[in-house]
């Protein structure tokens, strides 16, 4: 064993906010992985810990279509496998929880106590460690043990309800909208954790719900049902969630479609403009917002049937002139080669190890003046055992292949393919 613990990240840049903060990562597909793909590219050293058969959405690569999520939600974590229901696994985590600021999980409520380390056997070792979770509906109340995914989470947080035409069947989000707002609020709330130990010096438990974080995403839909009772549509197809704003839909062109959106009075006039009816300007119809939202199909007439005459692009070239909210209907392969996302950076394409050429996110978080953390692309399963478990917690290389043939640590990728090639 080494003489002292070595430091973990040399190359820690001070110029990111998160240098010199460690996080030991145990969530799995999106949300948990996604709070903490933010403290990574905000310089904090995320130490990804997985089962030997690595965790969910890894393990969904051989379906044909997880390979690319993990990636994007995987930069730049050093990735370990540890057995946590081995005693010297619970004591190696133990080790890690000692030395690391933030410790991130979403499994069930419970689990972790169940192994032995949860969150005050840990605050035991490590006082200053903020422990953050999230579940799909929270640590109490009656819900706790009801097992939850982003699905299933729409349908109890009323998004797939919201979500349709009033006179077809719900449909679901095609955004793993839960998961994301859970996993943007666990990283409020860890941050929120983290500037308070700066002034008292002692850790805390946060936790996110994905139920909670999503209620208030359903605002204007909430406001409807609120002024209009049982009188209030389930669902308003493209327009307006409170039916509160007109134009506030999707128009047919030539070549697909476009959203149009005016949410003042002098945006609706410059649609005019923009059409050539400047001569409706003074139609009680169209008027004021209130007017046009009563009479919305008679706007949705009068703009689809100029919308239909040209091409998506052109409609919103025009618009945009016109200072009016307005955008093409984008397909995912035109959004992944947007030019103001690459040009911002907030979009990145690189050579992935083992996927080839990918276009992967950056952070949507901005701290002016420090450059763009770069881009290190996900690693495989257990590549940084030996950094971590070794350098890091100071264990031999003898120690290593002993935890190793005890099932404590698991074997890398590059261990296992020679392995096989023996075989």
């Amino acid at each position: 064993m080494f003489t002292a613990q070595a430091t973990l990240d040399s190359q820690a840049n001070p110029h990111y906010p998160l240098s010199g903060i460690t996080v030991i990562d145990l969530s799995h597909v999106y949300n948990g992985p996604y709070a903490t793909f933010l403290m990574a590219m905000a310089g904090a050293t995320v130490i990804k810990v997985e089962p030997f058969e690595g965790e969910h959405l890894r393990s969904r690569g051989d379906m044909g279509g997880a390979d690319l999520p993990f990636a994007m939600l995987n930069s730049n974590k050093k990735p370990v496998t540890l057995n946590l229901k081995a005693e010297k696994g619970k004591q190696l985590f133990r080790e890690m929880a000692a030395r690391a600021d933030i410790l991130v999980e979403n499994f069930a409520p419970g689990v972790m106590d169940r192994l032995g380390i949860g969150a005050k056997d840990l605050h035991k070792i490590n006082p200053r460690l903020i422990y953050g979770s999230s579940s799909g509906y929270g640590k109490d109340g009656p819900y706790r043990d009801y097992p939850a995914m982003d699905l299933v989470m729409q349908a109890m947080c009323g998004v797939i309800n919201s979500t349709g035409f009033p006179d077809q069947p719900p449909v679901k989000s095609g955004a793993a909208i839960c998961d994301f707002m859970a996993g943007i609020h666990l990283y409020a709330a860890i941050m929120t954790a983290l500037y308070e130990r700066e002034r008292t010096g002692k850790g805390r438990v946060v936790e996110v719900s994905m139920q909670d974080a999503t209620y208030c995403s359903l605002a204007s839909n909430l406001g409807m049902l609120n002024a209009r009772g049982d009188a209030a549509p389930e669902r308003t197809g493209n327009r307006h969630g409170g039916l509160g704003v007109s134009p506030y839909n999707v128009y047919p062109a030539m070549d697909g479609y476009v959203v149009l959106n005016a949410p003042g009075d002098h945006h609706f006039r410059s649609i005019l403009d923009v059409m050539g009816r400047s001569d409706l300007k003074e139609d009680p119809r169209f008027l004021t917002r209130s007017s046009r939202v009563v009479n919305f199909q008679a706007v949705d007439e009068l703009i689809e049937n100029w919308t239909r005459t040209l091409g998506k692009d052109e409609i919103a070239r025009r618009m945009l002139a016109a200072k009016v909210p307005c955008a093409p209907v984008r397909n995912l392969k035109e959004v992944m080669n947007d030019e103001n996302m690459h040009a911002r950076g907030s979009l990145q394409r690189i050579e992935h190890p083992l996927l080839g050429r990918l276009v992967l996110p950056h952070s949507p978080l901005v701290f002016e003046g420090t450059p763009r953390r770069p881009i290190e692309p996900s690693l495989p399963l257990g590549a940084g055992n030996d950094e971590i478990f070794g350098h890091w917690l100071g264990h031999s290389e003898e120690e290593l292949e002993g935890l190793k043939a005890e099932g404590v640590i698991g074997h890398t990728a590059e261990e296992l393919a020679v392995k096989a090639q023996v075989i």
